[in-house]
């Protein structure tokens, strides 16, 4: 005989279940923390994407700029928000690339959830116009046939750039000097001025020095050519041997915590990628070198194990300490 008592308990406990489930999201403003500060391009992207947010969703999706600590200062107040989706981050392919060269109060793969990449941004090549070469497969010639001879600026040790200097070097199979520098703003003069003969960097920073013809872009890194620059040809293009897989990308994405309830995630996902295909976000970010991507949460966490994968694998082949 079935117990009236227990029926009816379960009952209220499916309408409870019920009512949680079907509370909308977002039910109050989203903080959205960019590990970053106001004005460079990773917190525009952040800003456009919170802005388109707002007006679709109905809820303010609020930039909070949480620099420091390579990162670390926003991604540990991640890990300690409530897991609701309330709470997110800007990740960027930097997360990766600190966690991978110091120790970090969080790891990017057990304490976030992935819900949707953004945008993807490839690093430019751009060369002293006095170095007598026009092309990549050019400059690694040259590169062979004076080792170490050649120098490369990058943003600072173990930054995305140098971490892209070494893998270029490794396949490529040549020898340059490393030479880092406090952001790439104050490396160009010195290319410039040929102290230095190659800078990697976004093509935001270079830009101004490749159109007064102070400095010639040779490559790009990403796998397709960038639509902004279609005319320079990419890394993988250059029929090198050792350099037809090469890809590398400075990535944006947004991140929530690990226990983030997966329909939210779902939804926000499908959201995001619906965003970054507007007419008026492609635009903006085309304007600083990067393009709109979306994906669903499963493809970008297989994308992050891919990125940390491959630069373990790069900071293990040259020799790079972690701190």
């Amino acid at each position: 005989m079935v117990n009236p008592l227990l029926t009816a308990t379960a009952a209220l406990a499916m309408l409870a279940i019920g009512n949680v489930a079907a509370q909308p999201y977002p039910s109050k403003p989203v903080r959205v923390l960019v590990p970053l500060t106001p004005g460079g391009g990773a917190d525009i992207i952040a800003r456009v994407v919170s802005q388109r947010l707002t007006e679709t969703l109905g809820q303010q999706f609020v930039v909070d700029n949480r620099p420091g600590a390579g990162g670390s200062v926003a991604y540990e107040l991640l890990t300690r928000s409530q897991p609701d989706g309330h709470t997110l981050a800007l990740a960027t392919g930097s997360m990766v690339s600190a966690q991978l060269m110091a120790k970090m109060p969080y790891d990017g793969l057990r304490d976030f959830a992935a819900v949707s990449t953004l945008s993807a941004q490839p690093y430019i090549f751009s060369i002293n116009i006095n170095l007598p070469v026009r092309t990549i497969a050019e400059f690694v010639a040259l590169a062979k046939a004076k080792p170490r001879a050649l120098n490369y600026a990058s943003s600072g040790v173990g930054g995305l750039i140098h971490l892209t200097g070494e893998l270029f070097k490794i396949s490529a199979g040549i020898d340059m000097t490393h030479v880092p520098y406090k952001g790439m703003a104050t490396a160009y003069p010195d290319i410039i001025g040929g102290m230095v003969q190659l800078a990697i960097g976004a093509q935001l920073s270079a830009s101004p020095h490749i159109k007064s013809g102070k400095l010639r872009v040779i490559g790009t890194t990403s796998a397709k050519r960038n639509a902004s620059m279609p005319e320079v040809p990419t890394i993988a293009e250059s029929a090198v041997p050792g350099l037809a897989g090469f890809d590398v990308v400075q990535w944006y994405g947004i991140i929530a915590p690990a226990r983030a309830p997966t329909a939210v995630v779902s939804a926000l996902s499908r959201e995001l990628v619906k965003t970054v295909q507007l007419p008026e976000v492609k635009s903006r970010m085309e304007a600083d070198g990067s393009e709109p991507t979306g994906s669903t949460p499963a493809a970008f966490d297989a994308f992050m194990r891919a990125e940390y994968a491959k630069w373990g694998k790069v900071i293990k082949a040259a020799g790079i300490r972690r701190d």
